[in-house]
């Protein structure tokens, strides 16, 4: 008897972890904020003729039946449910149930050029932080003469301003765990050479 309800609370406990777990992926991904080449699906619950797949234009819009193009800039996935959701039922459906699904994520690169050993454009996943310290190595690693001690960072901001940092790799990697240079989509990230 009691191993059975051992076996019962293991079974319940792992179930619940599994529910946890699922939820805090979909919080995560209807949090994920839309970009332009990111691939779509686009379901209103029991009206099949209305279902798209559609990747998202630069333009950052979307072209549905019945209610035409849908500006999505800046907008979450569940925002953006919530918008169509609105749009179709002003005119066309009685409380539709929309769901968005984002099929395939558009691909976020780095330019990581200078002493590396495979200088060029670094891909990371958008749903996925990718630190300076990640993006040289993958760029194959540092060369012999790199000097790591002036990196250079170059970053445009949502205004068209360029930012530029230097930044100490050589000491953000002995401190290990400390200081973290998080990139975003376009960054250019220069490492020089030592001077012998």
């Amino acid at each position: 008897m009691s191993r059975l309800v051992s076996r019962t609370l293991r079974t319940a406990g792992l179930m619940l972890g599994l529910v946890v777990s699922l939820s805090a992926q979909t919080q995560a991904n209807t949090d994920y904020i839309l970009r332009p080449s990111d691939l779509v699906r686009v379901q209103i619950f029991q009206e099949e003729d209305l279902e798209r797949v559609v990747r998202i234009t630069q333009e950052n819009t979307i072209t549905l039946p019945l209610i035409g193009t849908v500006e999505v800039k800046d907008r979450t996935v569940r925002q953006t449910e919530e918008l169509i959701r609105a749009l179709y039922d002003k005119d066309y459906l009685v409380n539709p149930q929309v769901n968005l699904t984002v099929m395939e994520y558009s691909e976020s690169t780095v330019q990581v050029v200078g002493a590396v050993n495979r200088p060029g454009a670094v891909p990371f996943p958008p749903e996925q932080k990718l630190t300076l310290v990640e993006a040289i190595a993958r760029a194959g690693g540092q060369s012999r003469i790199a000097d790591l001690r002036k990196v250079r960072l170059s970053r445009t901001t949502t205004d068209g301003r360029t930012e530029n940092f230097t930044v100490n790799v050589d000491e953000l990697m002995k401190q290990g765990s400390g200081e973290q240079w998080y990139l975003t989509k376009g960054d250019v990230i220069f490492v020089p050479e030592r001077l012998l």
